[in-house]
């Protein structure tokens, strides 16, 4: 074994860097109706035996959904997921406590160009943030 470190091929630059994302429950109905409250939405559902899922309503973009199942385990610890909160994310952030999360960091500036974030912990202890351009 040598020690030169293989050569890559410039790729391309991704479109967006995350395709998909869950958020782990484990008392479904609560955190569908925490994300419903918060982003004033109506979550699809759809269950079988094994799974439940609820669906983030988008048109184009990134898509995610709140699943509870087998490896479904919610928690503080892991990647942390920033939902877009839209242009300000004051609206979303003002609706957390108030359907059962807990703030953990307010609206912070990031920088001119890249807008305002906060964290959360959901009802069900999972650690997310939000994001929006002011």
């Amino acid at each position: 074994m040598g020690g030169t470190a293989p050569k890559h091929k410039k790729k391309e630059s991704m479109k967006d860097a995350v395709s998909w994302f869950e958020i782990p429950a484990l008392n479904f109905q609560q955190s569908v109706n925490f994300y419903n409250q918060i982003f004033g939405i109506d979550m699809e559902t759809k269950l079988d035996d094994n799974y439940a899922m609820a669906f983030f309503p988008v048109k184009n973009g990134v898509g995610g959904s709140i699943v509870a199942g087998p490896g479904s385990t919610p928690g503080e610890a892991g990647p942390l997921v920033y939902l877009n909160a839209g242009k300000d994310l004051n609206p979303v952030l003002n609706q957390v406590e108030l359907a059962g999360g807990r703030i953990v960091m307010p609206k912070t500036f990031i920088s001119d160009d890249a807008g305002y974030f906060a964290i959360f912990i959901d009802p069900e202890g999972n650690k997310l943030a939000l994001h929006s351009s002011k």
